[in-house]
């Protein structure tokens, strides 16, 4: 590509010289993406056919952008806050890329971009709601007046992120303060202190800049000429995307943008948009007027063997992004499961399943047992999943020894007669209540009331005293009523299955498993429970439990959890009564 540069000196020429030459590390989606430009310069009647126009490249917009953007634009997040926000060679190679490739337009008898809409996708981090703030700030004030530009994403707060740098940036230049203002509706040109009453920056011109979000009501009946949507990865549907991208259609030039990195939304917005890029840039599909670019791995492999691929998805590591963080991360990711998902998906831009293995053989496997005569008299936390849908009921009694850090579980199961034979499940659920381990109940259901009564059998047999019980509110009420009765008031605890409240203790209880102070009697279905867990993961990185496969039962790892979050919650009370 070095003879394309000779031949249109400029910085996407550049850069795909350097990454053709190995200087500049991408990965191979992005360079296919380059090589589809490179053939557009190389053959100027590449998209004849479809346009009846052959493609010339003109930089003049794109630089009048970014010479706006170096000139008047500042950062203004530490460490880089009130410095000049200088791009670097990857971004305006993007910036030029969009506004560089022009057809002519018959039907308004003009020059246009070849590009209306581009996605990129990025790892966290790597200032990707500056730019495109930076981006649309250029827009505005390089562009034709009457410009409308509209920030969304699928929450009101994600949305207001790409905003409020823009009026940030408009604010930290007094040339751009000085001829717009700001109010609760938006940004608009014009400023009361101003004598100019006439112009393009003066009240005159009606262009904005406004925000909306997934969830806000009346989408419909805008008209803007930008268009621009923040981490995409979390919609689950294009009932956003559609309204904005329809609000385009009376322009000569639109502009849709699309930024984000990976997420944990599977089959969602996100995933048919990169099968629909993926398959352009494959040739398998026709979409010349998108511009995609995406900085991806080209395996997780790579990450663990080789750091200096990890620039693939993080363009400028070591300029906006630090390498220490990042190593950082990824150490953590070798020890935690959730750790590990969140940072693949969020800065290195492998999708993760819904439901990603929690624990590693190496942390279930634990053939250390105990007899549960060595705690009579004992206090415990009880943790108790009330299943309905897959019809399998755990409940796990948490114990402790003075002096010692290890936990003891012992946990017991019931299924009701009538599901055993419908189960999908290959295990033996007989042998399992053979061995002591399961109760298969009569009827359809399991009564909650029964593992209440459980607990009473420990209490006579061993003089095991409940300190707290915990459960999950869902299916209780004869658990509640039932424990009442048998002892006393405020020792059933709610704990809501939700990612605020199960995350920590989750993590706990998984690196207790890593360093094997956890004992729960080699039971064979608290295995198999262990063996069947997943995880899901919010857009904070807060873990959950999720099955891995739809008919398997994870109802004895939830127990154990729920056990935890009691535990956390009542640590200092319950372990001063370990004697």
């Amino acid at each position: 590509m070095n003879k394309l540069y000779d031949k249109y000196p400029g910085y996407l020429t550049e850069y795909m010289a350097k990454c053709e030459s190995g200087e500049i590390l991408i990965g191979q989606e992005l360079m296919q993406m380059l090589s589809i430009m490179a053939g557009y310069l190389e053959r100027p009647d590449a998209l004849y056919d479809t346009f009846q126009s052959e493609i010339i490249f003109d930089t003049a917009d794109s630089h009048k952008r970014i010479k706006f953007i170096e000139k008047e634009c500042k950062h203004y997040e530490a460490p880089f806050a009130g410095k000049p926000f200088i791009l670097t060679l990857r971004q305006k190679a993007f910036i030029e890329a969009f506004y560089s490739f022009k057809i002519f337009d018959k039907e308004i008898n003009k020059w246009v971009r070849l590009y209306q809409e581009y996605l990129m996708l990025i790892a966290r981090k790597c200032g990707k709601s500056p730019l495109v703030a930076a981006m649309d700030l250029a827009e505005w004030f390089c562009g034709e007046m009457g410009t409308k530009i509209l920030c969304a994403s699928n929450d009101y707060a994600q949305a207001d992120i790409m905003f409020q740098a823009i009026n940030a940036m408009r604010e930290e230049s007094p040339s751009l303060a000085k001829v717009t203002r700001k109010n609760i509706k938006g940004i608009f040109f014009g400023n009361p202190k101003q004598k100019k009453k006439k112009g393009k920056f003066s009240y005159q011109n009606k262009g904005c800049i406004l925000k909306i979000s997934a969830k806000a009501g009346a989408k419909e009946g805008r008209n803007i000429k930008v268009g621009s949507v923040d981490e995409v990865h979390e919609m689950k549907d294009n009932s956003l995307v559609m309204p904005i991208r329809q609000a385009l259609s009376t322009q000569d030039e639109p502009i849709y943008g699309e930024i984000t990195t990976e997420g944990f939304v599977r089959d969602g917005y996100l995933d048919e948009r990169l099968k629909e890029a993926r398959k352009v840039l494959r040739g398998e599909l026709e979409r010349p007027r998108w511009l995609i670019w995406l900085h991806t791995q080209d395996s997780e492999e790579e990450i663990w063997q080789d750091e200096r691929t990890w620039v693939k998805s993080n363009p400028d590591l070591g300029v906006i992004k630090k390498w220490s963080f990042l190593r950082q991360m990824v150490e953590e990711a070798k020890e935690s499961s959730a750790t590990r998902a969140f940072v693949l998906s969020k800065d290195f831009n492998l999708p993760q399943s819904e439901s990603t293995a929690w624990l590693p053989q190496s942390y279930i496997v634990n053939l250390e047992t105990f007899d549960l005569k060595d705690f009579t008299g004992a206090f415990y936390i009880s943790g108790n999943d009330f299943a309905e849908t897959t019809d399998l009921c755990a409940s796990t009694i948490l114990l402790k020894k003075p002096g010692d850090k290890k936990t003891y579980f012992h946990t017991h199961y019931w299924i009701p007669e009538s599901k055993l034979e419908m189960s999908p499940d290959d295990v033996d659920y007989r042998q399992w209540e053979r061995e002591g381990w399961l109760t298969i109940v009569d009827g359809n259901s399991v009564d909650s009331s029964l593992v209440a009564e459980w607990h009473y059998e420990l209490l006579k047999e061993y003089d095991l005293k409940p300190f707290k019980s915990g459960y999950d509110n869902r299916f209780a009420k004869d658990f509640q009523n039932k424990y009442l009765e048998i002892f006393g008031d405020k020792i059933t605890v709610n704990i809501p299955q939700d990612f605020k409240v199960i995350n920590n203790p989750m993590r706990t209880l998984e690196a207790d498993m890593r360093d094997k102070l956890v004992v729960y009697q080699n039971n064979p279905v608290c295995y198999w429970c262990f063996c069947n867990t997943g995880i899901t993961l919010d857009k904070l990185g807060r873990i959950m439990p999720a099955k891995m496969e739809t008919s398997k039962r994870i109802d004895g790892t939830v127990a154990k959890i729920i056990a935890y979050a009691t535990l956390e919650w009542h640590r200092s009370e319950f372990m001063s009564l370990i004697k």
